[in-house]
Order: structure tokens, then sequence, then C-alpha cells
């Protein structure tokens, strides 16, 4: 979702935007941004130019848009969100706070909203895990309360009229 996407949604929708664009242009080392229904429907998403690293410009070419890279994060943070809990539920964990993947090239953070919906994070391997994750805790603080099922559904028909 772009500037220019956010015409004609409500002020619900356009602060959880600001949000979003605000958690990846503020945290050094964070990516990309996806938070999907608990569905795993993308409503919201971040589609930043691709970082310039060694693993970046040596990795496939994907799609841009929101059928692109932000799909795939979308993907795997529903995938993750899904696995987690039902681990939780075999070890009797109560319920899963957040997750977080660290890989050679970079790490992806999972944590949930009070709705069910989550929000992803992909960030770069030398991120500040802390920072990202307070960072997160806002977001979702601040979001939680926000996601009522008309701004979902009014998002998730702002994701599918995105070119």
């Amino acid at each position: 979702m772009n500037a220019s996407s956010t015409y004609g949604l409500s002020s619900q929708a356009r602060n959880l935007q600001w949000l979003l664009t605000d958690l990846v242009e503020e945290v050094p080392g964070v990516n990309s941004v996806a938070v999907v229904s608990s569905d795993g429907l993308l409503l919201l998403s971040s589609d930043p130019a691709a970082p310039d690293t060694p693993a970046a410009s040596s990795a496939p070419a994907r799609p841009s848009g929101p059928r692109g890279a932000s799909a795939d994060l979308a993907t795997i943070v529903s995938g993750l969100g899904s696995l987690t809990t039902g681990a939780a539920a075999l070890m009797d964990g109560g319920s899963v706070k957040q997750t977080m993947v660290a890989m050679e090239h970079g790490s992806v953070f999972v944590m949930s909203i009070s709705d069910g919906s989550l929000l992803g994070v992909h960030a770069t391997p030398d991120c500040d895990m802390s920072v990202v994750a307070y960072h997160m805790a806002l977001f979702v603080g601040r979001a939680g309360h926000v996601l009522t099922p008309e701004v979902r559904s009014e998002l998730r028909q702002s994701m599918e009229n995105t070119p």
C-alpha cells in the first residue's frame, strides 16, 4: 500500500498504514512488514525496494507489488503463526506471543495481535533484535484495538484492489 492507495480509506485504516510505514522507515534493519489476518489474508504490507546486500543481489528476482515479496512474507507469517500455535497447543504452552527465525541472511519475526491477526517483519541479519521486537510490540499495542472486523474488511478490499 503506498500513499496514493490510502485515498478513500477510513482514518483507522490510514493510521494503521502510517504505523506500518513508520515501523519500516524508523527501525534500523527492517526490510519489510506484513499484517496478516487470522485466516491468512494479507491486510497491510510494505513493499520496499530490495536491500543492497550481497544476499539480495544473488537471490532470484521476485515479482514486485502486493502479490510479490509482500505476498511471500504474508505466506511465511501465516505459516509460522499456524505452526507455532499448533506447537504451543501440543505442549500446553498457552498462546504464542512472538516467534523469531534467525537465518544467515536475515531474520523473520512474527507477533500476535489481539484480534488474532499477525504482524510479520523481515529484517537484516545484523538488526538489533530487541529493538525490532520492541517496535513490533508498540505496533501491536497501537493496532490491536483498531483492527475491528470493519477495518480488516476495508484493508483486505484495499489490498485486492491494489494493482
